[in-house]
């Protein structure tokens, strides 16, 4: 694995640690965009390193600041609690023991109005770097650090071809492709070299075949995560 020396010096970010705060920040802002705006209630579920030193390092605060939007300079997470209780923003804080990808993880269980429920587990892997490994049960690996697309459909041949082409047709460059196969569905992750337009976003979304269809805006330009859930 090649590193970049900012990958090594770390973000631009608020808080003593890039794992613990700034990558905190980063994982909850992804699961926002993943999940969509407009819950009651969040959780954090907090794993490993995460679990015993939140506190002192400042993940509580991050985490907080990262699900109402904050991006990791933002001055603002210093006091995270303070502005989420002046919005009324419910969570909780959980320690759970068990094993995990990696020491520095966290599950943000969040809830709306209408009795729905998405999860969303991260990992930090240093440098302000992260990594989503599940998304409502469904085991997958991206690190939004590019403009990703993420789909979800019923097993069936030329899927990965109908949307290849579309790619290709209108000019996007593919950085890499996964598939997770879980009984007779299918996850797929596209990393792409180029941010989506909003025509293309409301043409992915709105193709036949797809149970969802989200695009991650990545980090990899310094700015945060959007994500449109498919009508």
């Amino acid at each position: 694995m090649k590193y970049g020396i900012f990958d090594v010096m770390g973000p631009i970010m608020i808080g003593p640690s890039s794992s613990h705060t700034a990558g905190a920040v980063k994982i909850a802002n992804t699961a926002l965009y993943i999940a969509g705006e407009g819950f009651t209630k969040v959780e954090f579920v907090l794993y490993g390193s995460f679990a015993k030193t939140y506190k002192g390092h400042g993940t509580d605060k991050a985490l907080l600041a990262g699900i109402m939007g904050f991006l990791p300079d933002d001055e603002r997470i210093r006091d995270s609690f303070e502005i989420a209780e002046k919005n009324g923003v419910h969570y909780e804080f959980r320690i759970e023991g068990g094993h995990t990808i990696h020491a520095n993880t966290v599950k943000i269980i969040l809830s709306y109005g209408d009795g729905s429920v998405s999860e969303i587990i991260g990992a930090s892997i240093g440098g302000g770097n992260i990594v989503i490994t599940n998304i409502n049960g469904i085991e997958i690996e991206f690190n939004s650090k590019y403009p990703t697309i993420l789909l979800k459909y019923k097993e069936q041949l030329g899927i990965i071809a109908k949307i290849s082409s579309y790619l290709s047709e209108h000019n996007y460059s593919i950085a890499g492709i996964e598939t997770t196969k879980e009984e007779d569905s299918v996850t797929m992750v596209i990393d792409l070299y180029d941010e989506l337009s909003e025509e293309a976003e409301r043409e992915i979304e709105n193709m036949e075949g797809f149970i969802y269809a989200k695009y991650v805006q990545g980090y990899r330009k310094g700015i945060k995560c959007i994500s449109r859930p498919k009508k």
